[in-house]
């Protein structure tokens, strides 16, 4: 009995005595390098029952620790050392010296950690994610210290700073894998989680929001956590608490931006579209634009107006509910529109930088907001339109404070490009407030030809030339959206204030006052034309006020070069835009009309049509079509010429083949047959379409350039027609027929769309289809066999015309060899005498035998020889030599050397063969005059 408790004793003796040797062991392993196993020994020592009550040990070897690891723990002990946190946070509850030696570990976390070889970073990634999730959880922790050091570590992890130097072949991880360990990690959400534990502790929640800006500034993984975590609607709410610092709300609106600036704008907007954030904004804007004097709480101000601007975006969000719309109308219209509410009626700008931010962004929220149609009321209400209005007025100096020049004329091109998006939803205002004279006021003074010249001279007395063309191009921008309403009111006010004729006036003074032109001014003259075009439709009246004038300037546009259509500044506008002018403005009225026709205009169309680009060719030949309607347009059509002699018909037919080409290469040739004129690609699957829909050959009709080339040749007549080549007189045999062709098409779609729908039609309609088939097969065969006789027609002309030419080149050469062969002949006979004798002699022959062999008794007989003289003949020239009888000598022959000479030829060489008197013959009347 007395032994047991000796043996309890001994045994509790032994393991004191263990326990002992394991703490110096410890202690003193802490000294060397310290590997895993000294640290799994300080684990073993906290943990242990038995050295639960040596809190001075503990610490002392945890101070040990931690001098020991001035420079960053080992990727493998992170895992031990997170371990030893936790130990240590159970330990704290009863010791404040453990919170001291936690903020201690935590500084050194907070360093990036140090690797033995280059594959611990892919080794140890999991355990280092997991360590930095366990030290955002470490939050929980009650002390501030604690909490504050966690924030403090994080950031030095995640930041881009320098490590302190390692003597012992240790290196640090890079700062991209830190990156990466932290977005992985979700501590950015941990954080957000746990600003739920720190309402009673301000000082941590914003080192907490300081953190968190700092992870979501360059990060969008982080922002993306935050999300997760509803950061938005959490910090937007709690934005408004009172803050001896004034760091609260700065801190949280730079969180909300960064949230909303990542590529999930789309949540965090809808986390913001809540009332309770609504409310939140609404009070901090009030707040700042009412008591923010300095720059600081200015730019704040300005900041929350980015935000609601973003949030502004969503349908859903409450703006209107929550009277934030209200108040930020009276505050954009500040302080243009008087007001007695009491937000405003103490309201003071400095009209410094900030205040002309807000109220550009003021502006830009107006735009946002006119998305949504219930806004329209308020809009009205807080006479929005006069507002903007009023900045296209010229000021007049003020005696205190205001915008500077460059500010107004800044102010004023915001307010015309708010304008463009208001005054259209409010037409009525737009009237009331006199809108029209007020742009076009503007307008002209910004085309006036002085003003371009100086360097100042803007609306409010400063800036230049670039100014004034932005503010005539805001200007024309908004009446031109004005005009395209269709409001029959504004658009009269318009013409009752001239503006037709100043529209005019001010393009020709565009075109004609750059010498280098640019998209603007494009742009400008551009719009102008369509302006002009919406105002001259269908009204007999304006297209008279449109006049000669405004057909010059139609004029001198259709003369553009072509070259410039694809100089990227927008003359294919201009141009397309300058034909839709000629539609309007000029077809339909007599005498504009012929006024078009005295200024070449058909001419200058058909330029347009033969050289422009092929995406206008549908809009020029629809004019042209509608300008045929005067009897005068024809006799044009007909004598215009293009280059190489093209005539209009030539023009058109080619049109017409390059239509069929590209309808052909449209449609896939495996599922499509030609249909009865050969020249249309039918599809075979047809799908019935409902009754008050066009069926695809009508809508084909009004689509493509066949019909109206078909009308503009009906026009003109398909006979007679200049210029044509074989190729255009089958073209035009196509196009005669198009119309039968096409109602044939109709027909047979029908046909073919009950197929497709099972319908069989009664026997009578069913004969009347099928006759219609065979008519059409046989129209079509008769269209083909009329096309193969033109072809083959031209086929035979081409050969005989081929056989003339050959004709002509061996008879051009056969000439060129006797031309040769006479020179031969003739340059024989001058150097070899022989030649020359067997030449005389064979002329004699020549003679004798051309001589009649018959003699008739009663016929008289006339020598060939005159007395005296002897004839000498020679191929293609006769030689009288004179002998000189005494009895003539001193007659009248005496002194002649010559008695007759005939045009020498430069025959060829002599001939071996008998010569004929035919080939004789032959040579005198190929003979040349002799030189």
């Amino acid at each position: 009995m007395l032994q047991q408790p000796q043996r309890v004793k001994t045994k509790c003796f032994s393991r004191i005595v263990d326990f002992v040797k394991n703490f110096t062991s410890a202690v003193a392993s802490v000294a060397p390098m310290a590997g895993p196993m000294e640290l799994s020994r300080v684990i073993q020592i906290l943990e242990d029952p038995f050295s639960s009550t040596l809190e001075e040990r503990h610490i002392f070897v945890l101070k040990k620790m931690v001098k020991r690891y001035q420079n960053g723990f080992l990727l493998k002990e992170i895992a031990d050392v997170f371990k030893i946190l936790n130990l240590c946070i159970e330990k704290a509850e009863d010791q404040s010296q453990y919170t001291l030696v936690m903020c201690d570990i935590l500084k050194i976390c907070g360093l990036p950690p140090l690797k033995e070889k280059s594959s611990d970073e892919m080794h140890y990634a999991t355990v280092v994610q997991e360590s930095l999730s366990q030290m955002g959880y470490l939050m929980r922790v009650p002390s501030a210290d604690v909490r504050l050091q966690i924030c403090a570590s994080i950031t030095s992890f995640f930041g881009p700073q320098k490590p302190k130097a390692n003597t012992e072949g240790l290196c640090p991880i890079s700062p991209g894998f830190r990156v990466q360990m932290v977005e992985q990690s979700g501590v950015a959400e941990i954080l957000v989680l746990s600003m739920a534990l720190l309402e009673k502790q301000l000082g941590v929640r914003l080192q907490v929001l300081k953190t968190l800006q700092f992870l979501s500034s360059s990060s969008e993984a982080n922002c993306n956590q935050m999300l997760k975590a509803q950061g938005a609607s959490k910090i937007c709410c709690h934005m408004n608490e009172s803050d001896p610092w004034g760091q609260l709300l700065f801190r949280s609106s730079e969180l909300l931006w960064n949230m909303l600036e990542n590529d999930r704008k789309e949540e965090a907007t809808s986390q913001l579209s809540n009332m309770d954030c609504i409310m939140s904004l609404k009070d901090a804007f009030q707040h700042q634009i009412l008591n923010g004097f300095q720059q600081f709480d200015q730019q704040l101000r300005n900041d929350l107006l980015v935000i609601i601007t973003l949030i502004a975006d969503n349908p859903s969000a409450p703006l209107i509910e929550s009277g934030l719309a209200k108040q930020l109308i009276l505050f954009a219209t500040f302080p243009e529109i008087k007001s007695h509410n009491p937000l405003v009626r103490n309201l003071k700008l400095s009209f410094n930088y900030e205040d002309f931010e807000m109220k550009r962004l003021l502006l830009n929220l107006i735009v946002v907001m006119s998305k949504d149609i219930s806004s329209l009321q308020l809009f009205k209400e807080g006479q929005v339109l006069l507002a903007l209005l009023l900045h296209l007025k010229p000021s007049e100096r003020a005696c205190g404070p205001s915008w500077s020049s460059a500010q107004q004329v800044e102010l004023q091109q915001h307010a015309l490009a708010t304008l463009l998006s208001v005054a259209p939803l409010l037409p009525d205002d737009y009237m009331t407030y006199q809108g029209n004279a007020l742009l076009l006021l503007l307008m002209d003074w910004g085309a006036k030809q002085d003003a371009w010249s100086g360097q100042g001279g803007s609306w409010h007395g400063s800036g230049g030339k670039g100014d004034r063309k932005v503010q005539m191009y805001g200007c024309v921008r908004v009446l031109r959206a004005m005009a395209s309403l269709g409001n029959e009111t504004i658009n009269q006010d318009l013409c009752d204030q001239g503006a037709i004729g100043q529209f005019i006036e001010t393009i020709m003074q565009l075109e004609l006052g750059y010498e280098e032109e640019d998209a603007i001014t494009i742009e400008i003259m551009t719009d102008i034309q369509q302006i002009l075009s919406v105002l001259c439709d269908n009204d007999l009246h304006r297209k008279e006020l449109f006049g000669s004038g405004g057909v010059e300037m139609l004029a001198h546009f259709l003369k553009t070069s072509p070259a410039k259509f694809y100089s990227g500044l927008g003359h294919n506008k201009l141009i397309l835009s300058t034909v839709d002018c000629v539609w309007s403005c000029v077809v339909g009225c007599d005498i504009t009309e012929d006024v078009f026709l005295e200024k070449e205009g058909v001419f200058l169309l058909l330029d347009l049509l033969h050289s422009g680009p092929g995406n206008m060719h549908g809009v020029v030949l629809a004019t042209l079509l509608e300008l045929c309607d005067n009897p005068k347009t024809p006799p044009h059509i007909h004598t215009w010429r293009g280059q190489k002699g093209v005539t209009t018909a030539a023009l058109l037919l080619l049109l017409w083949r390059q239509e069929e080409r590209e309808l052909w290469a449209e449609h896939d040739q495996d599922v499509t047959t030609a249909d009865p004129t050969g020249s249309h690609p039918v599809d075979d699957h047809v799908e019935p379409s409902p009754a008050d829909r066009p069926t695809p050959v009508v809508m084909d009709a009004a689509d493509n350039l066949q019909s109206k080339i078909f009308s503009l040749l009906s026009k003109m007549g398909f006979e007679d027609l200049p210029g044509l080549t074989t190729e255009d007189y089958v073209t035009l045999s196509t196009v005669r027929r198009y119309l039968d062709f096409k109602v044939m098409e109709v027909w047979s779609e029908m046909a073919r769309e009950l197929q497709a729908e099972g319908v069989r039609p009664v026997t009578p309609d069913e004969e009347a289809l099928e006759a219609i088939a065979d008519m059409a097969e046989d129209t079509a065969r008769t269209a083909a066999l009329h096309r193969e006789d033109l072809r083959e027609s031209q086929q035979q002309q081409d050969i005989q015309e081929e056989e003339l030419m050959y004709t002509e080149i061996r008879s051009n050469h056969k000439q060129q060899d006797l031309v040769a062969k006479s020179w031969e002949h003739h340059v024989a006979k001058t150097s070899d005498y022989k030649v020359l004798m067997e030449s005389k002699e064979l002329q004699e022959k020549s003679i004798q035998s051309s001589r009649s062999k018959v003699k008739h008794g009663d016929s008289l007989f006339h020598s060939t020889q005159i007395a005296g003289l002897h004839t000498t003949h020679f191929c293609g020239r006769v030689l009288a030599v004179e002998s000189t009888p005494v009895h003539l000598v001193g007659g009248p022959l005496a002194n002649t050397d010559l008695a007759l000479e005939t045009a020498p030829i430069r025959g060829g060489a002599l001939q071996t063969r008998p010569v004929r008197a035919q080939d004789l013959d032959h040579f005198h009347r190929s003979s040349v005059p002799a030189k």
